[in-house]
Formats: C-alpha cells, sequence, structure tokens
C-alpha cells in the first residue's frame, strides 16, 4: 500500500509541476490581455476628449457663424437701403428736380450740347456747415446754367425762345469776370467773420473765376450780432451772410428768418458723395463678412471630416476593447480552472502524506 502510495504521489508531483506551468501560463496570458486592454481603454479616453474637443470647437465657430451671419444679413440690409437712397438721389439731380422749369429743359440737352457744363450747383462743393451760408449767398444764382462759351449761351437762350420754355441766367466760361469789394479783404479780420464766401467753396480751376463772380463779394459771420456790427462799421456797404442763413445787403436791408430749403440743390452732390463713400464702405464690410464666413464654413466642414476620422476610431477601438475584455475573461477563467485543478492535487498530496505517515506510524 505504501509502495502504491509512492507511486501515485509521483504522479500527482508530476501532475503538480504540469498545472503549475499551465496556470502560470494562464497568469502571463491573462496579463498580457489585461495590458492590451488597459492601453485600449486609455485610448478611448483620449479619443473620447478628442471626440468632445472637437464637438466644442465646432459649436463655438457655430456660434461666431451666426454672429457673423448676422452681421451680413444687417451689412445687405443697410447697404440696400442706403444704395435705394443713392440711386433715388441720383435720379433727382439727374433730373434736375427743384430747378425751375426752363433750367430742366435746357439741361435736357446736355448730351447734345456738350459746351453745357451743368448749373452752378453742380460746380461747387462746401463743406456741411457753410451749406447754408453759401446757399444764401447765392440765392437764384445756384440755378444759373454755366457754359463753355457764349456761343452755347446763345444756342440754349433761342431754344428757350423758340419753345417757350421760360428764361435762364447763363454764365459762359469766355465772359464771367470776377469783381472784388476792396473793403472785403480788411473785414475778413474783424471778429466773427469766417471768410469770404468764394474761398470757402472748392470747384475746378477753370470754374474759379465763376465762383468768385458769384461769391467773391460776400463775406460769411458766424452770428447775426456780428454781421450787424460789421456792416455798421462799414457803412452798409458789404454783402453779409451769416452760417444760419441771414443776408445783409448793402444799403442796409436785413433778410432772415426759419430757413427752409426742402430743394437742398447745394447740398445734393456731398450727399450723392457721401452715400457712394458709404455704399462702398459697405459693400467691403459685407466682403469681409462673407470671407469671414467661408473661412468658418471652411474651418467648421475640416473639423467635422475631423470628428468623424475620430468617430470611425473610436468605433473600431470600441470593439477591439470589447475583444480584449472576452480575452481577459478567458484567460482569466482559465487560470482559475489551473488553479483550482493545482489546488485540488495539492490536497490529494497531502492527504497521501497523512496516509504515508500513518502506515509507518503503524509499522512501528
Amino acid at each position: 500500500m505504501l509502495e502504491q502510495i509512492q507511486v501515485r504521489k509521483a504522479q500527482i508531483n508530476q501532475r503538480i509541476l504540469e498545472a503549475r506551468s499551465e496556470a502560470e501560463i494562464q497568469n502571463e496570458e491573462k496579463n498580457k490581455y489585461a495590458g492590451e486592454l488597459q492601453n485600449i481603454s486609455e485610448q478611448i479616453i483620449r479619443l473620447s476628449d478628442e471626440h468632445h474637443a472637437y464637438e466644442k470647437k465646432i459649436e463655438d465657430i457655430q456660434r461666431i457663424l451666426a454672429k457673423e451671419t448676422e452681421k451680413f444679413r444687417i451689412g445687405q440690409t443697410a447697404y440696400h437701403r442706403e444704395q435705394s437712397r443713392l440711386e433715388s438721389l441720383k435720379n433727382i439731380t439727374e433730373r434736375y428736380d427743384g430747378y425751375g422749369n426752363s433750367i430742366r429743359r435746357v439741361m435736357d440737352n446736355k448730351k447734345q450740347e456738350p459746351g453745357l457744363l451743368g448749373v452752378v450747383a453742380d460746380i461747387v462743393k462746401v463743406e456741411k456747415e457753410y451749406e447754408v451760408a453759401v446757399e444764401t449767398a447765392l440765392g437764384g444764382s445756384i440755378q444759373n446754367i454755366v457754359t463753355e462759351d457764349e456761343d452755347t449761351a446763345k444756342r440754349m437762350i433761342q431754344f428757350l425762345k423758340k419753345n417757350k420754355f421760360g428764361r435762364a441766367t447763363f454764365l459762359p466760361l469766355t465772359s464771367v469776370s470776377a469783381r472784388k469789394n476792396p473793403k472785403n479783404e480788411a473785414a475778413r479780420k474783424e471778429p466773427g467773420v469766417i471768410g469770404i464766401a468764394s474761398q470757402l467753396v472748392k470747384c475746378e480751376q477753370k470754374y474759379e473765376e465763376v465762383a468768385a463772380y458769384l461769391l467773391g463779394r460776400v463775406l460769411v459771420a458766424d452770428s447775426i450780432d456780428h454781421a450787424i456790427a460789421l456792416a455798421k462799421k462799414n457803412h452798409y456797404s458789404l454783402h453779409i451772410v451769416t452760417l444760419e442763413g441771414e443776408y445783409l445787403s448793402p444799403g442796409g436791408s436785413m433778410t432772415g428768418g426759419a430757413f427752409k430749403n426742402s430743394s437742398n440743390l447745394l447740398a445734393r452732390r456731398r450727399e450723392v458723395e457721401e452715400l457712394e463713400t458709404k455704399t462702398n464702405r459697405l459693400l467691403q464690410e459685407i466682403a469681409q463678412i462673407k470671407n469671414r464666413r467661408e473661412d468658418l464654413l471652411t474651418a467648421i466642414e475640416l473639423n467635422e471630416e475631423d470628428l468623424e476620422q475620430v468617430k470611425e476610431t473610436l468605433q473600431k477601438e470600441f470593439i477591439r476593447q470589447n475583444t480584449a475584455k472576452i480575452n481577459v475573461d478567458r484567460a482569466m477563467q482559465q487560470k482559475n480552472e489551473s488553479e483550482e485543478v493545482f489546488s485540488s492535487l495539492m490536497k490529494e498530496r497531502q492527504q497521501m502524506d497523512r496516509q504515508v505517515e500513518e502506515i509507518r506510524a503503524d509499522q512501528t
């Protein structure tokens, strides 16, 4: 019986070695799969963070895009509004609305008569703060028609007479000559005097004589009080206008009151230029916003492509993670089974050791 036990014990020892070796192999296998699972899980965390980062980035860009889109809408609305005003004002200017019938009839011939240069309001420019004063100084002369020469003026007068369109005043460049008042130069130094009206307007060089003819004898004062004082000092011999439109004539007459100028003839050119500048600026702003919107749309598209790539990679990693979990569970199960076999064999060997001790005890 002792010999049989020893033979069985030797067999069990061999199986114990095999079971131990198998358990170690299974443990290494389990550790390998667990390491893979850990790496994959860390990769999934990194990809998930990247996924959220792309989503947030896209949301941020979309918010900026929404603001730029609103700016684009507001800019387009403003542009169309100002462009409409500009076209309307241009049409009014081209039709010479607000001018006398005879003036409009003459200016209808501008294309056929190159010698027709325009009305006075077309050829002079003035800063907004001086418009009322200069228009007051011009009076009815603002509708005078400037021509290249006397022959053009003569033909247009014949045209008006023939068709009974009324009368008009012409200012031929070849005959208009400015007259100066020597007192004006001295008066420029008086309190409240801004300057001579002709020096407050701008025009092409060829029209300077016309401007001097119409405005060279008129002084511009900042207020009626200064104008009255200046007129008294010069014995009512000067033409004086104020910024608010009062007019003091030689001889002492005064004209003033609420200034109403619905036609706003002198300001039209300035308003057209201002509207052209404004519409051009709005167009540039709209173009810049459009470029920014296109850049933002491109950025969204690129980020969405990257996000889609991250999603695909993340999906693959989830599949790998699932496979790794299965491998870890299987390896763990095999390891546990090997350890159970090993434990069982160890118990069996311990039992045989007790049997051997009992047999030897009986022998003594």
